[in-house]
């Protein structure tokens, strides 16, 4: 007899993008997502060091429609951040090491950012990896998104995961240029506008 890993096999996608710490923007960590769809409006994500069978789970992101992210309390908006630097700057991907087609996965990946650009996230990262932490420890940390150019090295880390993928972030941001830029809510991204 075996299991039925349900909730598991509802993962639709993987996702790689960088995640600052909340508290502080100074340090940052490179993020697998595998995404899952609850419904139209919301995604839930497991996020993990590496894409590699022996990934550690290091934290969980929560994907809303802008829809619903509007009719949060204030206070709990500004724990969400924006997607559309991320998107518009080349930095998130899906990696892709099976299809064939670079266009045809361009495609596919460009229309998965089409929709993640208009979603809102709430990450907390329960295993501080970069301080090279040898487990979970402490209490959860609030993750954010970059924004803005400056905040992030992309050479010093958003090159060296192109390296290992196969992407091109200067490609992609060039591809992306095309998909609608939505406006930020005003609550959304806290930790760059507090001073953090």
């Amino acid at each position: 007899m075996t299991q039925d890993f349900k909730p598991i096999k509802n993962i639709c996608a993987h996702l790689n993008a960088f995640h600052a710490y909340a508290n502080d923007p100074s340090r940052c960590v490179e993020t697998n997502h595998y995404c899952a769809h609850i419904n139209d409006e919301v995604r839930q994500c497991l996020l993990y060091d590496s894409d590699e069978p022996t990934a550690r789970l290091i934290g969980i992101e929560y994907m809303v429609t802008a829809r619903l992210y509007e009719t949060l309390p204030p206070e709990e908006r500004k724990l969400w951040h924006s997607h559309v630097y991320e998107v518009k700057s080349g930095m998130l991907v899906m990696p892709n090491r099976t299809i064939p087609s670079a266009a045809a996965w361009e495609l596919a990946e460009n229309r998965e950012m089409e929709q993640v650009v208009h979603l809102y996230g709430k990450v907390f990262h329960l295993w501080q990896t970069d301080r090279g932490d040898e487990l979970p420890m402490g209490e959860p940390q609030l993750m954010t998104s970059y924004t803005a150019d400056g905040q992030l090295d992309f050479e010093r880390h958003v090159g060296p995961r192109d390296a290992r993928f196969g992407t091109d972030y200067v490609k992609k941001r060039e591809a992306r240029k095309g998909i609608e830029m939505p406006n930020i809510h005003p609550d959304a991204d806290q930790a760059w506008k507090t001073g953090r």
